[in-house]
């Protein structure tokens, strides 16, 4: 008897253990933002894209514009088990350039200095409401054209 309750006790523990595990944040890393000491590398005014490109690396994205900027994004996230992911730290450096491509700033966000922006909204409204499916098809009555209905072009 002694061997069964050592062994409903451990397996009692492991549970716990494994419940208290499952409740742990979890955090992951996406994206690549070049740090401080590789940023003092790069002198405004002196170097262009190219010695941009093999100090720091190429960026995930670049501006609109053929003399628009760079940008590298990193953003840590927390995730737990029974909550819904949450962007917890993000950095966004921004290297613009000037018509000639030798670097004109260098900026440093965070989360803290972001809002959020709606880049595109288009609704489209409704102008039936109100109006009932036989209400519709009775407006639609003095719509008609008769050659069209009879075919005559």
């Amino acid at each position: 008897m002694s061997n069964i309750g050592t062994l409903m006790k451990s397996g009692m523990i492991g549970l716990v253990l494994l419940a208290l595990g499952a409740c742990a944040a979890t955090y992951r890393n996406h994206g690549y933002v070049p740090t401080d000491g590789e940023l003092d590398l790069i002198l405004v005014g002196v170097d262009t894209r190219e010695t941009v490109a093999s100090s720091v690396g190429r960026p995930t994205s670049t501006g609109v514009l053929a003399d628009g900027g760079w940008y590298y994004a990193q953003s840590r996230w927390r995730h737990h088990l029974y909550k819904a992911p949450q962007e917890i730290e993000r950095q966004l450096v921004a290297i613009s350039f000037d018509g000639d491509g030798v670097v004109e700033n260098i900026e440093r966000f965070a989360l803290e200095d972001g809002q959020v922006v709606t880049l595109s909204r288009r609704v489209t409204e409704s102008n039936i409401r109100g109006v009932t499916f036989i209400g519709q098809l009775l407006g639609n009555l003095g719509n008609l054209d008769a050659g069209q209905i009879i075919g005559e072009n």
